[in-house]
């Protein structure tokens, strides 16, 4: 069945009007009531980012998906992503498989690289090691979650002789995603470890996303794994409200003020009224609108694709009652037509 799904890093940005700052533990509060909404209303699974930045409260997945995984009973919890560069795979492996047993088999782990740099200095690690560390560190968790006793030595980490890695999760192997932002080699080396795959589309129509999802179907045939056995995900930005323009307007301002604050970071050029109206439109990356308008979005983005878990992930910040209804809309409307049509 298709899986429906959201994801989020505890966004917490000032209010683009006014100046005003959500605590983050208000905005922590209200991540755990929105993954209670995702289970209630039958979403399949929920995602919190791993990031160390004062407009974000989710420096730590795990501790807020395992208070969220007490007052909740089928939804999978899941990173989005864990930045495994500057990560120590030991207690990564740790946290997300004690998240697994308290969950009772819920857990999921989607690592990447990350998309911002503030934990490599406040972790010890150089950013010119930015790939080798990945690639080091994926490769010490994948060698953890394969066996209890662990001997392992690398570059950047101190070796492991013969050591027992403890508690071991209830899923037998803890379930392993990469995120990937749209590198080929990121989406050939999880093909080639047999690993399931998250496609990040934040900008441009998805279809420039097609040849990496032939790309990874073909490498994983070629390794000798099925693809219909690694089904493909995707995280898009949006949001549901009412009507498209509802939608657009409950987004607009903080959105385009998140992007233009991260824009002055990296040399961006602000985002302009068009280019926002661009990214709703049928062919844009903002999964945003009514449910019957996100519905089809998605519906393309699957055929385009060939994705079988779609992760909305709210475009800015928007009022804490409105994203709880929009979470309705995602679990209740938009998935009796999508599911609908996909079987």
């Amino acid at each position: 069945m298709f899986e429906l799904g959201l994801t989020s890093f505890a966004e917490a940005p000032p209010e683009p009007v006014g100046g005003k700052v959500i605590s983050h533990g208000e905005r922590l509060r209200n991540v755990i009531e929105e993954i209670v909404q995702a289970d209630r209303v039958g979403l399949d699974v929920y995602g919190l980012g791993e990031h160390h930045r004062v407009d974000m409260a989710a420096s730590a997945p795990a501790i807020t998906l395992a208070a969220a995984a007490s007052l909740t009973k089928r939804i999978r919890l899941s990173s989005a992503v864990i930045v495994l560069s500057s990560a120590d795979p030991v207690r990564t492996f740790q946290d997300f498989a004690t998240l697994d047993l308290i969950s009772s088999g819920r857990a999921e782990l989607l690592v990447g690289r990350g998309s911002f740099i503030e934990s490599f200095p406040l972790f010890g690690y150089a950013l010119e090691d930015y790939n080798e560390l990945f690639a080091e560190k994926l490769d010490l968790l994948l060698t953890i979650r394969d066996n209890v006793r662990v001997t392992w030595s690398g570059e950047f980490r101190a070796p492991l002789d013969d050591q027992a890695v403890y508690p071991r999760p209830q899923q037998d192997p803890l379930p392993i995603w990469v995120g990937v932002g749209g590198t080929p080699a990121s989406i050939v080396r999880a093909a080639k470890l047999g690993l399931h795959v998250a496609l990040a589309i934040i900008g441009g129509d998805p279809v420039r996303f097609r040849p990496l999802a032939n790309l990874y179907r073909r490498t994983l045939e070629e390794s000798g794994f099925d693809p219909e056995e690694y089904p493909l995900a995707v995280h898009g930005l949006g949001h549901i409200a009412p009507t498209d323009e509802a939608a657009a307007d409950d987004v607009y301002a903080s959105f385009t003020a998140n992007m233009n604050r991260i824009g002055r970071e990296r040399g961006w050029s602000p985002m302009t009224r068009e280019q926002f109206d661009w990214m709703r439109s049928p062919e844009g990356s903002l999964v945003l609108g009514d449910p019957e308008t996100v519905a089809a979005k998605i519906l393309r983005w699957k055929d385009i694709l060939g994705i079988e878990r779609f992760m909305l992930h709210t475009a800015g910040a928007v009022p804490h009652e409105k994203a709880l209804w929009s979470i309705e809309q995602l679990g209740t409307t938009v998935s009796k037509i999508v599911r609908g049509t996909s079987g």
